[in-house]
């Protein structure tokens, strides 16, 4: 399973986040380069506690525990348009800067790696519910490669 404590898979990740510029275009979605960024970053956050998004409630928390094992079970990449916690969204695309929000993110996943498991978080999941440091690892991977492929890298 590729995760994001992989040192190789990391620097991987990073160069593909250096290859994005301004102008690239999105695949999908609806979030500006910059903002997509932030919400990576916010991502990372989460997987290591500095972000604790409320629970989702029924049915979606319920859901999220039944298909667990499948994210889980490959390498199969996120679907397009898979939700998320509105706590990992920046409200106001004015204050994200490209620049600022690309290095942001690589330091963010540096540190991540550097830190490995014992820095992940012990509140659960937002759909998935609790999860163990190789698994925030896994979907770190996911998530951050789920929105490079949107971009085209």
């Amino acid at each position: 399973m590729k995760d994001l404590f992989d040192p190789t898979l990391a620097d991987d990740i990073e160069q593909r986040i250096m290859l994005l510029h301004p102008e690239s275009e999105r695949g999908w979605g609806n979030m500006t380069l910059a903002q997509t960024l932030a919400h990576c970053t916010s991502g990372i956050q989460m997987a290591t506690g500095v972000i604790n998004p409320k629970r989702a409630s029924f049915p979606a928390n319920v859901i999220g525990l039944l298909i667990k094992p499948l994210v889980f079970g490959d390498d199969k990449p996120m679907r397009r348009n898979s939700p998320s916690s509105p706590e990992l969204f920046s409200v106001d695309p004015t204050q994200c800067d490209f620049d600022r929000e690309r290095t942001q993110l690589i330091a963010t996943i540096d540190s991540f790696v550097t830190k490995g498991s014992a820095r992940c978080s012990q509140h659960p999941h937002p759909f998935f519910g609790p999860l163990k440091p190789q698994q925030w690892a896994i979907l770190m991977y996911k998530h951050v490669d789920h929105h490079l492929r949107q971009f085209g890298v």
